[in-house]
């Protein structure tokens, strides 16, 4: 089973969604691109032997995803943007399948974000990772949640705090990578990981995620909607989030005020 879409591809096959993101060049997700791979998770989370969600790039596309439209950071659009990238990860953990990630080029902001949501990252030695929003006056909220579990807290509040960006080496040292690949052997080890799942029950999956979930103390819907709300009713209320944003599209240093 496939579809056709605009910004992405998506694929059903034996057990196995595969979503594709086709946006040329670098895959910057705006909110039209995030509506599709929230209707291709929606496909997902109605078929029942479902074991496994892969998530890549076309190799046409020169990242992984250089995450979050900016032009679209704005405040006629803000909630809308940040409702549809957060439906992304609200339903990935209600879906509850292992995912994996496959990243071969940078993987930054919103694709940082997707890299270290998944359960397994695959990443060649072009991969990149970095949250570099602080550098437009914002912060990235799902990072600010899963990233401290993904890599420990130290190094998740440096990376977000600096908007440094790390190689995939440090991603795999850090344990944000699982494995560390030549890119022309991304694939063979992603074909080599849904045999695996393929072999599994679905129910037994979901479960066990459920379980590492409840492990964690805390479920990333009830974290997210605390960052929200900060997000959207002070972060965006700053002249210096607006500033970012506003220097970004112009191409400009921003004049911070600091509030």
């Amino acid at each position: 089973m496939s579809e056709t879409y605009q910004h992405i591809k998506f694929k059903l096959d034996d057990r196995v969604a595969r979503v594709t993101f086709a946006r040329q060049p670098v895959n910057i997700f705006n909110i039209e691109m995030m509506r599709e791979i929230n209707d291709a998770l929606n496909q997902c989370a109605h078929t029942r032997e479902l074991v496994a969600i892969v998530f890549d790039a076309a190799p046409e596309c020169r990242a992984f995803s250089a995450g979050v439209a900016v032009e679209e950071h704005v405040e006629d659009t803000i909630f809308q943007m940040l409702d549809s990238f957060h439906a992304i990860f609200r339903n990935l953990e209600q879906i509850g399948r292992p995912t994996i990630a496959v990243v071969d080029g940078p993987a930054l902001g919103g694709g940082c974000e997707l890299a270290a949501a998944c359960d397994i990252v695959i990443a060649s030695e072009r991969a990149r990772f970095g949250q570099p929003e602080i550098k437009l006056g914002v912060f990235p909220p799902v990072a600010a949640v899963l990233l401290p579990q993904a890599i420990g807290d130290k190094r998740a509040r440096e990376l977000i705090l600096t908007g440094e960006l790390i190689e995939a080496t440090e991603a795999m040292r850090l344990g944000l990578v699982n494995y560390l690949l030549p890119a022309k052997e991304l694939e063979p080890k992603t074909a080599e990981l849904v045999f695996k799942f393929r072999q599994l029950s679905a129910a037994a999956l979901a479960l066990s995620k459920e379980a590492m979930n409840l492990g964690r103390g805390r479920s990333l819907d009830s974290a997210l909607k605390e960052v929200e709300d900060l997000y959207l009713n002070e972060l965006m209320k700053t002249h210096d989030a607006t500033e970012g944003i506003k220097a970004f599209i112009e191409k400009r240093q921003p004049q911070w005020r600091d509030r």
